[in-house]
């Protein structure tokens, strides 16, 4: 008897250590596996991090390039940069940013991409950027029927020669393409003048401006909005129903602007393609989207014209916008400090 209990303990023994040895290797492979897993794991976490790292930064990079206004850059520092030397406009450029610097607290400045648009991009921009909503009489009417009622209610046929820019397309297909224009316009302004945070605006308006094909018909579009209003004060003037703006008088004494097809074929047309906007534009422009424009003319310092406002009348109510430019062609935006 005792022999066979000393057998089935023994047989007993051995069976669990069989069974421990066969276990033993199956935890050893599942740690093996376990193990290899999560070094596999961890590698592919790595480069998946390291790969979405490099997508983001060239992303930026991207983003960075295509932005037509850049990020903001030291003032003083911008000035060192671009007009070093000993020359007299150096001299005097110099003299001019480090007044702004000092007298009206100007300490960075975004640039804005160097082309016939400049000027519309820098005001477009600081008005979306500052969610400055839709100016009054924009309130009250559809902008999207303005090209509909220059062309049928109005009978101005000759909006066919209409120019896009640096696209010099014309023919009956201008009045569809204004219209998308206008689209861009209306969808783009309500949307971002609806987003309250700033910073939210702010990366909506570098996505924006980021797009040629989508940022150049805002433009366009505010080109004919000028054209649509310059046509009602001519009717006006022409019937004597009520008084217009000074600016119109001055734009319509022009020989190159006289009345509103040559306004457009001599100057719209060619805004965006091979010219700016001139001093008259630029007070029509802030008149039309009820904005009080400040231009500091750096190449005007020490004269009376260093500082000017378009328009030289404006509400109280109006926001303000500033630009300073170095030649009346191109301009940047100044970023204030206190």
């Amino acid at each position: 008897g005792r022999h066979e209990v000393w057998s089935w303990k023994t047989a007993s023994k051995e069976s669990l250590c069989l069974m421990w040895q066969k276990v033993k290797v199956q935890l050893m492979l599942s740690m093996s596996f376990l193990t290899a897993l999560l070094w596999y794991c961890r590698r592919l976490y790595s480069f998946l991090a390291q790969l979405l790292k490099r997508w983001s930064n060239y992303l930026q990079r991207q983003l960075i390039r295509n932005l037509s206004v850049l990020p903001e850059v030291d003032l003083l520092g911008y000035s060192a940069r671009e007009w070093k030397g000993e020359t007299k406009q150096a001299k005097q450029m110099r003299e001019a940013y480090e007044e702004l610097f000092r007298s009206c607290h100007i300490k960075y400045l975004r640039q804005v991409r160097r082309d016939n648009y400049s000027v519309v991009r820098a005001v477009l921009f600081q008005i979306f950027t500052q969610g400055i909503p839709f100016p009054s009489w924009m309130k009250e009417r559809d902008i999207l029927k303005l090209p509909e009622k220059l062309l049928y209610s109005q009978g101005c046929n000759w909006i066919q020669q209409y120019s896009f820019g640096p696209e010099r397309y014309t023919g009956p297909n201008a009045f569809g393409k204004l219209r998308k224009c206008m689209e861009a316009l209306k969808t783009n302004w309500a949307e971002i003048s609806a987003t309250r945070d700033y910073e939210e605006r702010g990366s909506m308006c570098n996505t924006l401006f980021s797009d040629e094909s989508k940022e150049y018909k805002l433009y366009e579009a505010i080109k004919f909005i000028m054209l649509y209003e310059v046509v009602e004060a001519y009717e006006q003037i022409k019937s004597r129903d009520k008084p217009v703006h000074n600016l119109f008088s001055l734009l319509f004494a022009r020989d190159s602007s006289s009345d509103p097809l040559s306004f457009m074929m001599n100057h719209l047309n060619s805004i965006g393609d091979s010219i700016c906007l001139d001093q008259v534009e630029l007070f029509l422009l802030g008149y039309l989207l009820e904005v009080k424009i400040r231009v500091y003319r750096l190449h005007r310092f020490n004269t009376e014209e260093f500082q000017v406002n378009y328009p030289d009348e404006y509400r109280r109510e109006w926001n303000e916008i500033c630009l300073l430019t170095e030649d009346d062609r191109y301009y940047h935006i100044p970023l204030f400090r206190t």
